[in-house]
């Protein structure tokens, strides 16, 4: 399969799972053995950081909402941060593969301690995951296009509008999927 890891899972228009239709999904971990693990990008929840994690509210950006980041483990939270361009290394964060400005940050640890470390974070409820081979197979099957991200996904103020702001920027043939109706018996 390759190393997928810090690349986009963007669901085709193929794709109607109510879970994943119209969604981009950042793979946090993608290999042969363990399968991939990634978080959707693009369903905020009305639920404001703060109200759930107290302390990292101040830190959510400009966004402060938990998002769905998958139908696996709804209530685990898993939290990706924006690093800030030469700040120290620390423990509590883990750099994300071929996307380098971005990485996990450790929820147990002080927001304090990592503020200096990351421009801000976001906190997503759950992730979805797929089995050794199964995205490989939904990829051959249509589901799925695998493209390069940006740092700039996993923070989009408009969520709303990410799915087809990925497929715009890819150029023709995948730009024309960006238009392509929800319902296309209303074409």
């Amino acid at each position: 399969m390759g190393d997928w890891t810090g690349r986009l899972a963007v669901a085709t228009p193929l794709l109607t799972d109510p879970n994943f239709a119209r969604t981009v999904v950042l793979l946090l971990q993608s290999d042969d053995e363990d399968g991939a693990l990634g978080l959707v990008l693009n369903r905020p929840t009305g639920t404001e950081v703060g109200e759930v994690l107290e302390a990292w509210g101040s830190l959510a950006g400009p966004l402060p909402v938990v998002f769905t980041g998958g139908p696996v483990q709804p209530n685990a939270a898993i939290c990706l941060g924006r690093a800030r361009a030469g700040a120290p290394a620390l423990a509590s964060y883990s750099n994300l593969e071929n996307v380098p400005a971005l990485g996990t940050v450790d929820l147990d640890a002080e927001p304090d301690d990592v503020a200096g470390s990351v421009t801000e974070v976001r906190v997503f409820a759950g992730y979805a995951g797929w089995e050794s081979g199964q995205l490989e197979a939904e990829v051959d099957e249509g589901a799925w296009w695998i493209l390069d991200a940006l740092p700039s996904d996993a923070f989009t103020r408009q969520p709303e509008r990410l799915w087809q702001q990925v497929l715009r920027r890819q150029g023709p043939p995948l730009a024309f999927a960006a238009v392509y109706p929800a319902d296309p018996s209303h074409n």
